[in-house]
């Protein structure tokens, strides 16, 4: 089994239950071991949307990284992701982070994800779950990159118990 990290964004709709939906959804296709508490953060690349709530998941899989993306898409199309502008809103966004310590170049994808080491919306959570694991193209933790991150990007935890709160997924 591959362990693998992903990360969740939504700034459309009722943004927790649209992560607590996709969380459920990837439950059915993988094994989810743990899930960060939930952030919301500013948009970035176009900021004129709302605000994002991001989470990162981190799961075991017999999928291939290809396969995996596959899954990932279909998850996100049945929960009403819609073709958008890079960097635009969206009701569900899924990204492979980290699948293992591969690094994967395909057509539709590239492990680690390509700019996970810019990120802090994606780092802060990331840390909260594994702070030690290594970045496996910078061999650095991710801790480490994080805290040499410029500060600037506004991320801010908003539940920790968000899956376990509530409705449960």
């Amino acid at each position: 089994m591959a362990h693998v990290f992903l990360g969740l964004g939504s700034n459309l709709g009722d943004r927790k239950a649209n992560l607590r939906l996709a969380v459920r959804r990837l439950r059915e296709l993988m094994q989810i071991t743990r899930v960060s508490s939930l952030y919301e953060t500013g948009p970035v690349g176009f900021p004129d949307q709302p605000d994002f709530l991001n989470a990162v998941a981190e799961a075991e899989t017999i999928l291939s990284p290809s396969g995996l993306l596959t899954v990932i898409k279909e998850v996100e199309e049945s929960l009403g992701r819609e073709p958008t502008f890079r960097y635009g809103p969206r009701a569900i966004d899924v990204d492979v982070l980290l699948y293992d310590d591969i690094v994967f170049h395909g057509l539709e994808l590239e492990v680690p994800h390509p700019r996970l080491h810019e990120r802090r919306f994606v780092l802060e959570p990331l840390v909260e779950l594994a702070p030690d694991v290594v970045h496996p193209v910078l061999l650095r933790p991710v801790s480490a990159i994080l805290a040499d991150l410029p500060e600037g990007e506004r991320v801010t935890v908003v539940e920790a118990d968000w899956l376990t709160s509530g409705e449960a997924p």
